[in-house]
């Protein structure tokens, strides 16, 4: 047991269900880890910068589309919740969770600018006996060697004053199967302390928790998750590309070998990645190597690959028009899904967008479908004009020359849709069962 004061009187609010849980960020990743905490039986405080995200929240309102209304208002109900942009009330936190983006750079460098911003914001009001998490995404040393050093500047010593620990976001949006609470906690603290309070903290509010020797582990580990996948899918979308050059359906090798109940698990290609984890994340770690004069050839290699995929699915789109004597240019292509994975409004990363851009360089027309995502939004590394979803309607899809399925959202009805659009090019396996030469895969 800890004899640091600080560290049993922490516990002790947590376990009593006295501690205040605020959470710097609030997204896709904050807003679950809120409810988490509202169901465990916590006083929370939700912070962001977006004050039109805070009139919502206390408005009783999402701004997240498969995050329900009903929240939000059963929250405000049991007067669990309260959202501030005023970063002074932090204080009134006893555990920060810093959960804000952290993108790459136009070089592919880490931008922990929100992390670094939020950390000042916390060393403003850093007090005795509080807990500060960070649960971004980052490359291992960030907690210790960033984080650390601008925490301190409030004068308090880590670890008898305050604690500090890495725990890294599970979040997968619009999985149904996984909440934010059935979701196991990695834990790393920056010692003894500061692990034993945050593994107390998460313990309260999520199915379990795995705690590790050190932050870095548990950076390194997040890393790796995302690392694993987009190897994996780089690799099933390599496959693709040969699959299709020898006249095999990759989908339906991937369908045979996932009956193996051992050694296999299925990953499926597509018209590239998308989200904040798997595009970005990696690189963090070849970031780390460059600095350590090392080169991860395999994650570089599968970011090769990743990213060449929207040019691949212009070409089939090419080839498809082409069999219909029409060039790319001046051609009516409608985008279905703009959204990066099915069934959700988290455009962030899309291949849509890239898709876009390479469609209007070659002279497209262009319009879109998403029901999940009215109007396109701007996106810092994409220059595209303002649209709106069109409806999809028989008259719009008989409009079209050719229909790109980029997202392949549940409320879609592929049997209308390739009834009525005279071309498809299906990046997602979307029309599997539908046979018609009009249907293209990509």
């Amino acid at each position: 047991m800890s004899e640091n004061p600080h560290a049993e009187q922490l516990k002790s609010a947590i376990l009593d269900r006295k501690a205040v849980v605020g959470v710097i960020g609030l997204g896709y990743v904050g807003l679950p880890l809120l409810h988490a905490f509202i169901e465990a039986g916590f006083q929370t405080l939700g912070y962001d910068v977006d004050q039109s995200k805070i009139d919502k929240l206390l408005a009783g309102r999402s701004y997240i589309k498969h995050i329900d209304d009903a929240w939000i208002q059963q929250w405000l109900a049991k007067e669990k919740f309260d959202a501030t942009a005023d970063t002074k009330r932090l204080a009134e936190a006893d555990a920060i969770l810093i959960c804000v983006p952290t993108p790459l750079s136009v070089s592919r460098d880490p931008d922990l600018s929100y992390v670094e911003s939020s950390a000042r914001s916390v060393a403003e009001i850093l007090r005795p006996g509080q807990l500060v998490v960070l649960e971004s995404t980052t490359y291992p040393g960030t907690t210790k060697d960033v984080i650390l050093p601008i925490l301190e500047q409030s004068g308090l010593k880590a670890g008898s004053d305050f604690f500090v620990a890495y725990s890294p976001e599970r979040e997968d949006p619009g999985n149904i199967d996984f909440s934010a609470s059935g979701i196991p906690k990695v834990v790393g603290g920056l010692d003894a302390a500061s692990l034993m309070v945050a593994e107390t903290l998460y313990a309260q509010a999520v199915v379990s928790t795995v705690p590790v020797s050190s932050c870095e582990v548990a950076e390194a580990c997040k890393i790796l998750e995302n690392t694993y996948r987009s190897v994996n899918i780089a690799l099933v979308n390599e496959l693709k590309l040969l699959f299709s050059r020898i006249g095999i359906d990759v989908w339906e090798v991937i369908d045979a070998a996932k009956t193996k109940p051992f050694g296999f698990q299925a990953f499926y290609p597509g018209p590239g990645l998308g989200g904040h984890c798997i595009p970005i994340d990696p690189f963090y770690l070849s970031w780390v190597a460059r600095s350590h004069e090392m080169a991860t050839r395999f994650i570089e290699l599968a970011g090769e690959i990743n990213t060449s995929m929207p040019q691949y699915v212009i070409e089939r789109v090419a080839e498809a028009l082409n069999f219909q004597t029409k060039p790319v240019r001046g051609s009516k292509i409608g985008i279905l899904g703009v959204a990066y994975k099915k069934d959700v409004d988290d455009p962030r990363e899309s291949p849509s967008f890239k898709l876009m851009e390479l469609l209007e360089a070659r002279g497209a027309k262009l319009s879109y479908n998403d029901p999940h995502i009215p109007e396109l939004p701007a996106m810092r590394h994409y220059e595209l004009p303002s649209m709106k979803s069109s409806d999809l309607t028989e008259s719009y899809l008989r409009s079209l020359d050719c229909l790109l399925v980029s997202t392949d959202h549940s409320a879609y009805d592929w049997g209308f849709i390739a009834e009525h659009a005279p071309l498809i090019v299906d990046t997602r396996n979307a029309l599997k069962g539908i046979s018609s030469p009009k249907i293209w895969k990509a």
